[in-house]
């Protein structure tokens, strides 16, 4: 479409997740206009960031350091470990305030379809973590999709023989919702979780 470098830029922003063509050619062009200081800033921190963050070698999560600040933070209960499938995950449960303990970062879920199985995730990585005995119950929070779904009954089935009480979040209708537009599987879910009334 466009002519050499224009294009180029097109396509590497196209590359990214849920930048679309359109997406790509919109921020290729607002690129173009903006502050040449703007571009060198958004370029350094892009530079930046791939230098000097890495993985935690404890749970998986974006670091800067060795570790994490959730797992150097000592007031987090180490009793209780958060499975969950990316590094954004961690983020959305921190935002709730309600979970205290440890993470563990799986790296995506199983997805035959696109060849990934236990052995490409940090599953083995997590075995130890739970072999000491400090870890007395694994909250497995995937998410509620096929994938996660059989990436929580794998795990499931390995960490119960264990003798840890693996538990799930709980699923179902969302605040604001509709009955009526609740899909058969969220409906069922909603049931399936249902509480004494307070």
């Amino acid at each position: 479409m466009y002519e050499g470098v224009v294009q180029d830029l097109i396509d590497e922003l196209g590359r990214l997740p849920g930048v679309g063509p359109k997406s790509a050619q919109r921020i290729a062009f607002h690129l173009l206009q903006a502050e040449p200081t703007d571009v060198r800033r958004l370029a350094d921190v892009l530079i930046e960031v791939k230098a000097r963050v890495k993985f935690c070698s404890t749970c998986f999560n974006v670091s800067e350091d060795e570790q994490c600040r959730i797992c150097r933070d000592e007031r987090r209960d180490p009793s209780v470990l958060c499975v969950v499938e990316e590094y954004k995950d961690v983020v959305a449960i921190e935002r709730t305030r309600e979970f205290r303990g440890r993470y563990h970062v799986l790296g995506g879920a199983i997805s035959p379809i696109d060849g990934i199985g236990p052995d490409q995730l940090h599953v083995k990585e997590l075995m130890p973590r739970l072999a000491d005995g400090t870890v007395t119950e694994v909250i497995l929070a995937t998410d509620p999709n096929l994938e996660g779904e059989a990436t929580a009954t794998y795990l499931t089935r390995l960490l119960l023989p264990m003798g840890l009480r693996v538990t799930r979040l709980a699923s179902g209708l969302p605040v604001g919702g509709d009955l009526e537009y609740a899909d058969e599987v969220t409906l069922g879910r909603a049931f399936a979780g249902r509480r004494a009334a307070q």
